[in-house]
């Protein structure tokens, strides 16, 4: 089947064979027309809306030791740091202030925040903007954890699986972890009730395509509101300082093969894309992309959260962050607007046949 004949035939909602979705990731010929296919479905369904989300990364220390990863528990080179009550509800008020409507709360796997405080944190915030989304992402936790913060207000959470293979995983983790616990997770928390977003590193080291395709899969299965990807982009500071980082075409490859396989999710344009080009995040939307996430965490700590090197945004002040993005969003024809911004529910495997 020619490749353009696969673009119609998944933008058709019609399901492509793992050798049909091989061709697509690995042919660089048709990306214009790929691209064009998926900025057509978004718009379709979500016109020209870009939702902002306001990111607060409230701690860098983590319990685990991911060999990706600049916050991982063994680097000793990281200057960690922690974001009181007070300190997470000033970003709260100023980012409410600038029109943001989606908290995203992000942080290692930090014992310190226990159930308890989480909770206490969730609940103040959700009693100050009662017309907000707050969406967590801290990690594998229990059923009963995620439970509790649910109940205390909390309606999003993001966990990226990374990868849905076990071999694979094992080879971006150590023995502690366990992929298995990790999709356990992303099922607790849609039985729970709610909006759930996962994803995948693109490129990462021992990744193959199958591996991706791999990933695909699970997401059908899992059936997300949020898909987040974004290039793998090395530290310094970690096992795999040396692997080169993930590819910028590929990347944009599977947010458009994202959109026409999952019409209905959210994809953020990640500052992992904007980080590797100077219009990485611009060329995401351009893709299918119709989320950005700005940063409201204070200036001081942005550097701090280096889960990768060179990360752009770190020196502005919120304000300045949200002008930027909008400025930029316009420029390649869309908006940015204010609202909650929650996902279209419509089945995204419906008329898959």
């Amino acid at each position: 089947m020619k490749i353009f004949e696969l673009i119609e035939k998944l933008a058709a909602r019609r399901n492509l064979s793992d050798d049909e979705f091989k061709t697509l990731l690995t042919n660089d010929e048709s990306d214009e027309a790929l691209f064009e296919a998926a900025d057509k479905k978004r718009r379709e369904i979500y016109g020209d809306e870009v939702y902002i989300r306001g990111l607060i990364e409230f701690t860098n220390y983590c319990r685990n030791n991911c060999y990706y990863c600049g916050i991982r528990r063994d680097n000793k080179n990281a200057e960690r740091y922690r974001l009181t009550k007070e300190e997470i509800l000033a970003c709260c008020e100023e980012g409410y202030c600038l029109g943001f409507r989606t908290y995203v709360l992000q942080g290692g796997e930090d014992p310190y925040y226990t159930d308890e405080l989480i909770c206490d944190i969730v609940s103040e915030i959700r009693r100050r903007f009662p017309d907000c989304a707050i969406t967590l992402s801290i990690g594998e936790k229990s059923k009963e954890s995620y439970k509790a913060y649910f109940d205390a207000g909390a309606n999003r959470f993001l966990l990226r699986h990374e990868t849905a293979c076990d071999a694979h995983y094992r080879m971006l983790h150590p023995e502690s972890m366990i992929l298995q616990n990790r999709k356990q997770c992303l099922y607790d928390l849609k039985d729970i009730g709610y909006q759930v977003g996962s994803g995948f590193m693109v490129g990462s080291p021992y990744q193959t395509i199958d591996n991706l395709i791999a990933d695909i899969r699970f997401l059908q299965d899992l059936q997300p509101d949020m898909i987040g990807i974004g290039p793998y982009i090395n530290h310094a500071d970690t096992p795999f300082s040396n692997f080169e980082n993930g590819s910028l075409a590929l990347t944009l490859r599977l947010i458009s093969v994202l959109r026409l396989t999952f019409p209905y999710a959210l994809i953020p344009s990640t500052t992992a894309l904007g980080t590797i080009h100077p219009q990485g995040r611009e060329l995401g939307l351009k893709a299918g992309a119709n989320v950005v996430m700005p940063n409201l965490s204070p200036v001081s700590v942005r550097k701090l959260y280096a889960l990768y090197e060179n990360k752009i945004c770190t020196g502005e002040e919120a304000a300045q962050c949200r002008g930027c993005l909008e400025r930029r969003v316009r420029s390649v024809g869309y908006r940015i607007v204010t609202s909650i911004g929650n996902v279209i529910k419509e089945k995204n495997d419906a008329d898959l046949s």
